[in-house]
């Protein structure tokens, strides 16, 4: 009976003293060995390993790549306007026994890695117009990238066994209390704005219109004098065709001329007393 019941212990002892030195490393995490609480060893591939039971112990820790959404903070822009941030960071552990040695828990590490892009974000954007960070034309990717390598710098050079994949800034925005007077600064400035536009506009119109009007008096101006030009032209080519005709047949002319004269003359049908001996008479007489 004594040697079935220490069979019987001896067995429950073994596997006690196996389940105890087995454990599983399962996909996606790291399991380190700790003896006596100090990193002795880690294991990154899935399977069934081995320990010393009740003197080494495990720790599982996250292989995969995680995602540390930052609380808003509020930052001062260089031209010190308060402005709401909010980021997150993408980042993994690469050496776990740093990072036990280290930081020991996610989410000491996740608080190291806060303060850590907290620091380089206000310090970038301390460096930019508020007006700038929130334009369209900014460059928020370079400015991303920017963050991304100082942060990754630094907790490298911290030893903590973090890798940061990525740093980007979510949204950008005032504080509810500064919001209301920046619109209406953004109002009052648009509105200068326009008004200045307008006066452009208007001070534009007045220049076109001026040239405009010295272009069409000068046209005008040029119009006449050619106009005079002309008819001067015409007038002396009709007086030298009269001084040819003349010169060809002086009695015709003065014939021609005459009865022109009593077109005007007898305009009217007026009464006029001529001497019968009247050379003016005796043509209208049919006398020679």
């Amino acid at each position: 009976m004594s040697k079935w019941i220490t069979s019987i212990i001896g067995a429950i002892v073994v596997i006690i003293l196996a389940v105890g030195s087995l454990f599983i490393v399962n996909q996606g995490e790291y399991k380190v060995v700790m003896k006596f609480g100090e990193f002795v060893r880690v294991y990154d591939k899935p399977g069934l390993h081995f320990k010393i039971p009740f003197i080494e112990t495990t720790a599982s820790m996250p292989k995969y790549q995680k995602v540390y959404n930052s609380n808003p903070t509020q930052i001062l822009t260089k031209d010190k306007k308060p402005i709401l941030v909010d980021n997150y960071t993408v980042w993994r552990i690469n050496d776990p026994g740093k990072f036990l040695r280290t930081l020991k828990t996610v989410s000491y590490g996740e608080s190291r890695i806060d303060a850590a892009v907290y620091n380089v974000v206000r310090r970038k954007l301390s460096e930019i117009e508020y007006g700038n960070i929130i334009s369209e034309n900014t460059s928020r990717g370079n400015l991303n990238d920017e963050i991304t390598k100082e942060v990754a710098l630094q907790l490298e050079k911290s030893n903590f066994g973090i890798e940061v994949v990525d740093v980007r800034i979510k949204r950008t925005d005032l504080p509810d209390e500064n919001k209301q007077s920046v619109y209406n600064r953004m109002i009052t400035d648009r509105q200068s704005i326009a008004a200045s536009y307008l006066s452009e506009g208007d001070e534009e119109s007045r220049k076109i219109t001026s040239k405009a009007d010295r272009e069409a008096t000068e046209l005008k101006a040029q119009a006449e004098a050619d106009a005079k030009k002309i008819i001067a032209e015409g007038e002396q080519e009709a007086a030298k065709i009269y001084n040819d005709a003349y010169g060809k047949d002086p009695g015709f002319y003065q014939l021609y001329r005459t009865l022109e004269s009593y077109l005007t003359t007898f305009k009217g049908e007026p009464v006029i007393m001529m001497p019968i001996d009247s050379p003016y008479t005796k043509i209208l007489m049919g006398q020679k």
